[in-house]
């Protein structure tokens, strides 16, 4: 399988990491996240909204908001792993406790309804979806972009989220997973800058930060090539600039 974009724009945010130049600096160390340092506040999501959301949602309308304020977008697919673990489990106990249920978390626990708020309150009518493939959720949103590219869509958003997840699940997960909440917003174009093409995978997948948060360090970084680790592929990326 080979995949191609052009990258018009990208915007992300995590604990510590909110601006251009602190992502650029970044991306040329080694990739990993502080889940201690403070998240940036809003500055394009209404606050009343912010209060709605969890705190992976919250970000991932962030950035799609800050790309929407910059792009002309036809298309929107958000992808996250987790989605809104975090709403389902207050469900779950509520549940086996007998208490009622929040009439928040019941509206909002559905794995799209971050899509959702962003064309709610961008005020856009946009054409969107949602997609959750466990590790490799952020590559098997690239497919349904370029899916969107075939049928017409020119500039496609993608934005890849999750938020951290609770700790009674911990115990099934890798260390490293679920503790930070982020979120990667792209912009994508078809084009030949990025080039991507699956390889089978060989072993186990080693603990890596999410796709789209790998993705973003090469991207951003000074190698010509890099790869994502995925369940049963190997996603390798090719940089050109010409």
């Amino acid at each position: 399988m080979n995949l191609a974009y052009s990258l018009v724009a990208w915007q992300a945010l995590a604990p510590g990491l909110d601006s251009r130049d602190v992502w650029q600096r970044w991306a040329q160390q080694p990739p990993v996240l502080d889940p201690t340092l403070p998240v940036a506040k809003p500055q394009f999501l209404p606050m009343m909204t912010a209060r709605r959301l969890s705190g992976g949602s919250r970000a991932a309308v962030e950035c799609g908001l800050a790309l929407l304020a910059r792009q002309h977008v036809d298309a929107v697919v958000f992808t996250s792993r987790h989605g809104e673990l975090e709403r389902n489990l207050r469900i779950l106990t509520a549940l086996a406790d007998e208490q009622a249920l929040s009439p928040t978390d019941f509206a909002m626990s559905v794995h799209n309804s971050a899509v959702g708020s962003l064309t709610i309150a961008a005020q856009q009518p946009l054409v969107s979806t949602s997609v959750s493939a466990g590790i490799d959720s952020f590559q098997q949103g690239l497919i349904e972009v370029t899916a969107l590219h075939q049928a017409g869509y020119q500039q496609v958003m993608l934005v890849d989220f999750d938020g951290a997840v609770p700790d009674y699940y911990r115990p099934w997960l890798p260390a490293h997973v679920g503790q930070t909440p982020y979120a990667v917003g792209l912009v994508l174009g078809a084009g030949e800058s990025l080039r991507c093409r699956a390889c089978p995978q060989i072993g186990t997948p080693p603990d890596v930060l999410p796709q789209s948060l790998a993705f973003l360090h090469g991207v951003l970084g000074d190698a010509a090539e890099f790869t994502l680790p995925g369940e049963r592929m190997s996603w390798r990326w090719e940089k050109s600039h010409g």
